[in-house]
């Protein structure tokens, strides 16, 4: 069979390291689930999420042309799927932002502070 990137897959998973979980697409073809690629958020403990012979469905996300080795992510497959949730806007909420524009910045500063810099520069390097 062959794969495309995005196309989503189901197979078993074979095998878990510290990295990630090697998942059985077919009899000749086997993907690899990074650890950033299961879910959003920390996962420390691959064995606490996943178990050997375990179904999963995920997405490939690279296909690497020279290995043929597998990418996928379940993580991504779940935000493909929340693309068809409706979006609700509310237009009430204020955003704020912190902002230094009531602090006096700029390259005028910089040009005040070089004397001191350069005189401390050269102290350090022994040139007086």
């Amino acid at each position: 069979m062959t794969y495309q990137i995005g196309q989503e897959v189901e197979g078993t998973v074979t095998g878990i390291q510290p990295y990630g979980a090697f998942v059985k697409l077919d009899e000749e073809t086997q993907g690899l689930i990074h650890i950033s690629e299961l879910k959003s958020g920390v996962v420390k403990d691959l064995k606490e999420e996943l178990t050997i012979g375990q179904k999963v469905k995920a997405i490939i996300l690279d296909i690497d042309q020279y290995s043929q080795k597998i990418s996928l992510s379940v993580r991504q497959l779940s935000l493909v799927n929340l693309k068809d949730t409706p979006i609700i806007k509310n237009n009430n909420v204020k955003r704020r932002f912190w902002t230094n524009y009531h602090l006096d910045f700029g390259f005028e500063t910089i040009r005040l502070a070089m004397p001191g810099w350069l005189k401390e520069a050269k102290k350090r390097l022994g040139i007086d």
